[in-house]
């Protein structure tokens, strides 16, 4: 099989920290090669390095058997290197033309020749059986189609190689259905991919060959037929990983917070709550479902204090918070695992034992008078990092120098050490290994078993099968639909996701 990439002996350092440290890749031609790694373990770092994001402090990288230089996107794309990027790099207000076109403008005679470039763009989308209308405006296109318009500008720039960073992470259940049938064809027709992702399940699905990565090393590369789940994790994280929830039954108790009616002005209309309902009761974790940016944000917000109610009721244990301070609210017991684990949940600048008492600092027993009680503090913080797991080289070690995973453990404790009776985890294992995403889900069913009311919002419909009693769908700013977990499958919470409700899919039924 024709090797189309080599990258050999590739190291990055950035001053003493070794990012890439002497990494070997090779992707043949037709192949989809996954990158796994945990969190932090230098996956994002190489793919930069091959687009020309970073330069390599040592190493050489082939494409096709010839040794080349990689000084700039531009370079890249000349080499037939495309890169998909997480968040899409779209202009909204062009149409998909414009937005492929951009920057590789096709002339005839000193003129714009729009109609050679809708052909081919026609063309690329029938081969691989896209549904880009280039004509379509983006900012009317869903996310999934947003995905395939990133996915034909690669390809119109004659791209071999395709990189997508996390490519599922924004798209519906269907939605990834239709993304491995044009990956797929896009491999039959030559075309190699990188495909990054920390999603065992899909990375077993849709790749040929899987590169391991680990704290900047290379582990293994393995055939995909040949390793199972627990081998992959294993070779991620160095240890045996449990992936069954043990989820014990509880029976829910009192009502501890309820949306009335709410109304909230969101970044965007998708994101605007338009009058939504719930409640979250003792011992129960309710799981909010939705395509980023459909209105999760705003609800969290707007319960914690962050964003103003415009109108309708948030009640907590019968007591109104709607548009309290932050500050109130917490006195009421209400804690928030936020969705920016870096700029919201913590002070980079700080150490682990001042972001620890962070939003805590003024009461006993670490508040003397005027005075911070730092011995207690101390012995705090040091009680958090062991029942943690926070591995870190000490509490005066700045946050910002903390992997996600431990970063996120130290949100999390501090949180919990509050000791809520609501308690709002936004995303809490996004972008997190195997280990760390193990740790965390156990966490909160111990909350949840405490009869601590828990709503919780993730893209990961894993998690939210998994750890909800019931799912909360939500898409365009209101509710599609509330399941009980029993209820409830990949399928119909597909569906909702992507703006169908319960009673039009009752409808259909009937």
């Amino acid at each position: 099989m024709k090797t189309i990439l080599k990258m050999q002996g590739i190291t990055k350092q950035f001053g003493v920290f070794k990012a890439n440290d002497d990494i070997d890749l090779e992707v043949n031609e037709g192949e989809i090669h996954a990158l796994l790694g945990e969190n932090g373990a230098g996956k994002s770092t190489l793919m930069n390095i091959l687009y020309g994001l970073y330069s390599p402090t040592s190493g050489e990288i082939f494409i096709k058997g010839k040794k080349v230089t990689i000084d700039s996107p531009l370079k890249a794309i000349d080499l037939g290197i495309g890169m998909i990027h997480q968040h899409f790099m779209l202009i909204p207000a062009f149409t998909v033309l414009e937005n492929v076109i951009l920057g590789s403008e096709p002339t005839k005679r000193a003129f714009l020749d729009l109609q050679e470039a809708r052909s081919r763009i026609i063309e690329l989308a029938k081969r691989h059986s896209l549904r880009v209308d280039p004509d379509a405006k983006v900012s009317n296109l869903s996310v999934g189609l947003q995905q395939q318009v990133e996915i034909i500008k690669a390809l119109y720039r004659n791209a071999d190689l395709l990189i997508l960073d996390e490519p599922t992470g924004v798209l519906t259940p269907q939605e990834n259905v239709e993304l491995f049938e044009t990956l797929r064809s896009l491999a039959k027709n030559g075309h190699s991919i990188i495909f990054i992702s920390h999603k065992l399940d899909e990375v077993l699905e849709i790749s040929d060959r899987v590169s391991v990565l680990r704290r900047g090393k290379k582990i293994a590369t393995v055939n995909t037929k040949d390793v199972s789940k627990q081998e992959l994790a294993r070779l991620m994280v160095g240890r045996e990983v449990v992936f069954n929830v043990n989820k014990e039954p509880v029976v829910p108790g009192k009502e501890l917070l309820q949306i009335k009616d709410l109304h909230v002005t969101g970044e965007r209309l998708a994101s605007t709550l338009k009058g939504i309902s719930f409640s979250v009761r003792e011992g129960e974790i309710v799981g909010v479902a939705g395509v980023d940016g459909n209105g999760q944000t705003e609800l969290i917000e707007a319960i914690a204090g962050l964003r103003k109610v415009e109108s309708g009721q948030i009640i907590v244990n019968g007591v109104d918070i709607t548009n309290k301070s932050p500050k109130e609210i917490l006195e009421q017991k209400v804690c928030l695992i936020p969705e920016d684990r870096k700029e919201v949940g913590s002070v980079n600048k700080f150490n682990l034992a001042e972001n620890a008492i962070l939003r805590n600092h003024c009461k006993k027993p670490f508040a003397n008078k005027l005075f911070i009680n730092f011995k207690e503090v101390n012995r705090h913080t040091d009680n958090l990092i062991k029942e943690y797991d926070i591995r870190a080289a000490g509490k005066e070690m700045q946050a910002n120098l903390l992997s996600g995973g431990n970063l996120q453990k130290l949100i999390l404790a501090r949180e919990i050490n509050m000791k809520p009776q609501v308690l709002l985890a936004m995303h809490p294992t996004r972008g997190l290994d195997v280990g760390a995403i193990e740790f965390i889900q156990k966490k909160l069913l111990e909350q949840r078993s405490k009869g601590i009311g828990i709503l919780l919002v993730s893209t990961e419909l894993d998690e939210i099968m998994n750890l909800s009693d019931r799912i909360i769908v939500m898409c365009n700013g209101i509710i599609t639909g509330i399941l009980e977990q029993k209820d409830a499958d990949i399928e119909l919470i597909g569906r909702l996701m992507a703006g169908e409700t319960l009673s039009e899919l009752y409808e259909v039924v009937s």
